[in-house]
C-alpha cells in the first residue's frame, strides 16, 4: 500500500455531502484504485455499496447563452470509456455538477447498468462516450450532448420531452445510500 493518495474534487464533494446528511453510514476511501472511489457501510460496517465518482468543471457560464444560463443551474461534460463502465465494480456512478454561477451542487446517482443503457441508447455502442448533464432550475436533469438550439431551449423553458434522455429520477437520489443507514 501506498502511504500517500489523492482524492479528487468531486469525491471529497460526495463524501462531504453523505457525512453530513446521511449521519447513520461509515465512509470509506480505498487506498488504491480499484475504479471504486468511495465505498459506504452501514454503521455495524456489514453491508456496503461501492461508488464511482466523476466530477466536471462547469460549462454553463463559459460556453452556454444569457438566455440559457437564466435557467439552468450547471452544465457538465464527461469522457466515458465505454468498456469501464461495462466492467465497473461500482455499484452507483455518481456525477457531481458543480454550479459555479448559481452556487449549486447536484449529484446523479445512477446504477452503471442503467448509465450505459441510457448512452447506448442516446449515442449508440461507441468506445468513447461524450456526456452532457444538464441540471435546470427546476431541479430537471437531462442529456444533453447532441442536442440542437431549439431542443436545449426547449430544455431550460421546461418543455423537453424524451424519455431515455430524461435523467431527472438520478438528480440527488441518495435513497440507495441512506437505506444502509435503515
Amino acid at each position: 500500500m501506498k502511504p500517500l493518495f489523492t482524492i479528487h474534487a468531486g469525491e471529497v464533494l460526495v463524501g462531504d455531502f453523505i457525512e453530513k446528511n446521511i449521519r447513520q453510514v461509515n465512509l470509506w476511501v480505498p487506498s488504491r484504485d480499484t475504479g471504486v472511489d468511495l465505498l459506504v457501510t452501514d454503521s455495524k460496517n456489514q453491508k456496503a455499496l461501492a461508488l464511482q465518482v466523476k466530477f466536471s468543471r462547469d460549462f454553463l457560464v463559459t460556453h452556454k447563452p444569457p438566455s440559457l444560463r437564466e435557467r439552468l443551474t450547471a452544465c457538465g461534460w464527461w469522457t466515458i470509456k465505454r468498456q469501464k463502465l461495462v466492467n465497473s465494480k461500482a455499484d452507483y456512478w455518481v456525477f457531481v455538477l458543480l454550479g459555479f454561477a448559481n452556487r449549486s451542487k447536484d449529484f446523479i446517482v445512477i446504477k452503471p447498468t442503467e448509465l450505459l443503457a441510457r448512452l447506448d441508447s442516446i449515442h449508440g455502442r461507441v468506445e468513447t462516450i461524450q456526456s452532457y448533464l444538464w441540471v435546470t432550475k427546476d431541479e430537471k436533469c437531462w442529456e444533453a450532448r447532441g442536442l440542437n438550439g431549439s431542443e436545449e431551449k426547449a430544455i431550460a423553458e421546461g418543455r423537453y420531452k424524451h424519455e431515455i434522455r430524461d435523467f431527472s429520477e438520478y438528480l440527488n437520489q441518495w435513497t440507495p445510500i441512506q437505506a444502509l443507514g435503515s
